[in-house]
């Protein structure tokens, strides 16, 4: 009979190397490292920022303390294609090679947003029109979408399925609308003829009866830090890709509000209310529309009196709104009030908090298509740190775990931003929390790549500094001469959609034996199987290929990088934390502006090194990175690549290379 592990550090090392060998693999320091490290962090009760570098085994490297932490334990991620890879893979794979260990709680889950799952009574009683009334199915060419997807929805739950969208068939945003609801939406459990059955509830249930539960950067924050009740009570979370924690919790802490939004509102409100005060409330969409015309676009450092006049108009409209909502007798279900109600409730949120102009937000104007909705006005906390610190990190154990959390060399810049300080960083366990004290330790447990070996870093220091017009005659010429020497074989990230078009519309006219394949011209996933398939290809792209695209092999052995990923002057939130962190005595240029390019330039050039055997060229077309004084702090940032700005090296590299 095989003994069952206990949470020791001897449990967990024996734990870890037994699924490691029933998984086929081989030990690799820093993933025994890293293990160890994340059960020292739930046993003291002490923060832990962990840099696992990709090949790592980053996953198994918290999963397992995980398993042998006593209490219930939340793993969020960034992406669903993690997400999807951990319920999919990685746990169960670890369940079956430790299932002799009977004593042990494998049981997990995974926990979405509510609008991720089907709704059984919007897809049995209809969704609403424009107006609020509850119809079937929408006219028009959307009808047969809908349709389709009712019919997935009633197998899934005729099947026992899940009723994540990510299993859907493929839909619009607009068709899925139709088959789910919003949280605010929701009838709730004990008030929905369909609430025993319902997916949500379903996974909330099997949630709450589980160890392991998987969910999102923004599920957790609603939860952890504005403190909507979401996820089953839990002891300790390890937040995976930490690197985007921040940039999802200001998402998700985002509100927009345009005309359009108010006067759907005040339509929906129409059937529930005295037509004055939906007339009200469409009347201050007309305000609303004449004070955001007269609104420059851009960030509002002082707000208008005529957009803080109409804002109070808006709000005090929805306010009159909601109050005129007559309120449902006991026994009464009516959704399309349901619903109109919570349109309403967003309208005057927003509005509220809008009009409030609070110094711990930014406020801004976006110009949009009137095809798009016309202009918005957005808001944004300026900073989460603090909500961080106040919230989640006093309050429970957090690990965070990336391939990129040391920006410059260090892991200040990363813990400052989720409310971790420098002077409470300590060298061991032994450090407890004291009041408003929060212990925290990094560690960086390497990568089993050999870096100077595997890659070489090239910065075209011969070229320009890149202008505000785009690729110049002299990038273009270094594109195409490193794509013939690779022959294909080429990731180029690009700072902007224009630039990425450029550069293969010049690839295709110089090189045309070439396969090459820009951003938009396919879904992301046909376009990288494409990439994928064939060596002799060649992908441009934007932001969405910097992060998470997966290429190992010799398909990908060069990743350009057209220009240092600085955010753009008139970004309305990085320039308002830029400006506030001067204030505060700072450097704001490099706390954010150099910060933000340093972490996506490592997670660019981490595209080209995927596995032991992959072997390449990262190169920079920007001679910033090598003459200006922030090109040191964004070099250390990168992987330990052989550097050079030997352009005939490199391309006699890459000739290699290719040849085999």
């Amino acid at each position: 009979m095989v003994p069952d592990p206990v949470n020791t550090p001897s449990a967990t090392a024996s734990l870890l190397a037994e699924a490691v060998a029933a998984l086929g693999g081989q030990e690799r320091r820093g993933q025994v490292e890293m293990a160890q490290a994340v059960s020292d962090a739930f046993d003291a009760e002490q923060h832990l920022l962990v840099q696992a570098g990709t090949g790592t085994g980053k996953s198994l490297g918290y999963l397992v303390p995980s398993l042998l932490h006593p209490e219930r334990v939340v793993i969020a991620t960034a992406t669903l294609a993690l997400q999807h890879q951990l319920v999919e893979r990685d746990i169960p794979r670890l369940i079956n090679a430790v299932k002799h260990h009977t004593q042990l709680d494998t049981s997990y889950a995974v926990l979405k947003g509510r609008s991720n799952y089907a709704c059984l009574h919007r897809v049995r009683e209809g969704a609403p029109d424009d107006q609020g009334a509850l119809i079937e199915v929408p006219t028009g060419s959307m009808g047969a979408e809908v349709l389709k997807l009712r019919e997935w929805v009633e197998e899934e739950a005729e099947s026992g399925g899940t009723g994540e969208r990510d299993n859907a068939p493929r839909h619009t945003e607009r068709v899925w609308r139709q088959v789910s609801v919003s949280a605010r939406e929701c009838l709730g459990r004990t008030r929905c003829a369909y609430g025993e059955e319902c997916f949500a509830e379903q996974a909330r249930d099997k949630a709450a009866k589980s160890k392991l539960v998987v969910t999102n950067h923004s599920l957790l924050a609603i939860d952890a830090i504005e403190g909507v009740p979401m996820i089953p009570e839990y002891d300790a979370v390890v937040i995976d890709e930490a690197h985007e924690v921040t940039a999802r919790i200001t998402q998700a802490a985002t509100d927009e509000i345009s005309v359009g939004d108010v006067e759907r509102a005040a339509r929906r409100a129409n059937r529930q209310v005295d037509a004055a005060d939906a007339d009200a409330l469409d009347d201050a969409a007309g305000i609303l529309h004449e004070a955001l015309e007269a609104t420059t676009v851009g960030r509002l450092d002082v707000m208008p009196e005529q957009l803080h006049d109409a804002l109070v108009q808006v709000r005090d409209a929805a306010r009159q709104v909601l109050s005129a909502i007559p309120k449902e007798k006991d026994g009464e279900v009516d959704a399309a009030r349901n619903q109109a109600k919570a349109m309403v409730q967003d309208v005057f949120d927003v509005a509220e908090r809008m009009a409030a102009n609070a110094d711990a937000d930014v406020l801004w104007r976006n110009d949009r298509e009137p095809s798009r909705g016309g202009p918005q006005l957005c808001v944004a906390p300026l900073q989460v740190w603090s909500q961080m610190r106040n919230k989640l990190l006093s309050e429970k154990t957090v690990v965070f775990a990336s391939a990129t959390l040391m920006l410059g060399g260090n892991f200040e810049a990363v813990a400052s931003s989720v409310g971790l300080i420098g002077a409470e960083r300590a060298e061991d366990t032994s450090v407890a929390r004291t009041g408003d004290r929060l212990p925290w330790r990094g560690i960086d447990v390497g990568s089993p790549f050999d870096y100077a070996k595997q890659g070489i870093l090239y910065v075209a220091k011969h070229l320009p500094t890149p202008g505000r017009d785009g690729l110049g005659k002299a990038q273009l010429d270094e594109i195409v001469e490193l794509v013939d020497a690779a022959d294909g074989r080429a990731l180029g990230l690009f700072s902007s959609r224009r630039a990425a078009d450029a550069a293969a519309e010049a690839v295709r006219e110089r090189l045309p034996h070439l396969t090459t394949l820009a951003q938009g011209d396919a879904q992301l996933p046909e376009l990288t199987k494409q990439f994928i398939d064939d060596p002799h290809t060649v992908l441009f792209g934007t932001l969405s290929l910097w992060q998470g695209l997966d290429v190992p092999g010799d398909t990908c052995q060069l990743v350009m990088i057209d220009r240092i990923p600085f955010p753009r002057p008139d970004d309305p939130l990085m320039s308002a934390r830029q400006r506030a962190a001067d204030q505060a005595g700072g450097n704001g240029f490099m706390q954010v502006s150099a910060t933000h390019a340093a972490l996506l330039m490592a997670q660019g050039a981490g595209r080209l090194i995927r596995t032991t055997s992959d072997k390449g060229v990262v190169a920079v077309l920007d001679p910033r990175l090598a003459t200006a004084r922030y090109g040191s702090f964004l070099r250390s940032s990168l992987p330990p690549m052989w550097p050079t700005d030997d352009p005939a090296l490199i391309r006699a590299a890459l000739k290699r290379l290719a040849a085999g």
